[in-house]
């Protein structure tokens, strides 16, 4: 770890003003499956609600249009489903967002009524919790100061999921997982590899103790693209990137019943030909 942390002193000091996030099989893992009966064949497409909350992949730090990243892809590719009439997106993600801060902003009024009336919850969240580590131990980086600190963020993210269910029980909850934005720089140090893939595990840890989750896995995306994903900043994804990292939540979200499930368009219907 010593080498790691030399190497990376000078390019963490680049980024001093930057965040980690704010650092035929592309299957995404579902750690949670949606059982429930397929909707009949008269069900009626209905809009679907979706919150995105979360840090700078989220409101889309390096995206040149400035329209929120992965969400205009994803909402496209949305509503092309026969199930989705219109795909309503509400993004509320702030650049350097780490999981302390991100609970505190779910006590807003407006994400709080947001989250209430969601089908669905996207987030995106961990990155800086993790650069946070690099800058308070770069002078004896030990592999050792992140496994104490995973376990921390592994009971943020329990209270950000328990809060998103006090406020709607039904919403389906979609956590997309970290990258390395430091491979193309620092390619021969296992040791980050390492950190973001644990990291990533603890995430699905936490997921597996709820229902209605998917972990939605993006680090294979980075690992050998070079910088051709990367924002000028080498750190934010550019615009393929944020359409890759939609391309994979939407293969994983259209997978089997899974959104079908999530809007509950079967029930629209039948409330719908009930009698006034």
């Amino acid at each position: 770890m010593k080498k790691m942390s030399i190497l990376m002193l000078a390019f963490v000091f680049f980024l001093a003003g930057c965040s980690l996030e704010d650092a035929a099989d592309h299957i995404t893992r579902e750690v949670s499956k949606w059982d429930k009966e397929s909707p009949n064949e008269t069900f009626i497409p209905k809009n679907l609600k979706v919150v995105s909350i979360g840090d700078s992949l989220t409101q889309g730090v390096g995206d040149s249009t400035k329209k929120g990243g992965y969400v205009p892809y994803l909402e496209k590719s949305l509503e092309t489903l026969d199930g989705v009439k219109d795909a309503q997106f509400h993004n509320y993600g702030v650049r350097g967002n780490r999981t302390d801060q991100l609970l505190k902003r779910l006590k807003k009024e407006d994400v709080k009524s947001s989250i209430k009336e969601s089908d669905l919850v996207m987030i995106t969240i961990g990155g800086n919790d993790v650069m946070k580590i690099f800058r308070e131990n770069l002078s004896h980086l030990k592999l050792e100061v992140f496994q104490e600190e995973k376990r921390q963020y592994q009971l943020r993210l329990q209270e950000i999921i328990e809060t998103i269910r006090t406020y709607n029980p039904d919403a389906g909850i979609v956590l997309v997982g970290l990258y390395n934005p430091f491979n193309t720089w620092f390619s021969d140090i296992d040791e980050v590899n390492q950190v973001i893939h644990n990291w990533n595990e603890a995430s699905i840890q936490v997921l597996t103790g709820y229902d209605k989750t998917l972990f939605v896995k993006i680090e294979d995306l980075f690992i050998d693209a070079g910088d051709t994903l990367l924002y000028e900043d080498y750190f934010h994804p550019n615009d393929e990137g944020y359409k890759l990292i939609a391309d994979r939540m939407f293969t994983d979200l259209a997978k089997g019943e899974t959104l079908a499930t999530l809007t509950d368009r079967k029930d629209s219907v039948e409330e719908e030909e009930q009698p006034s």
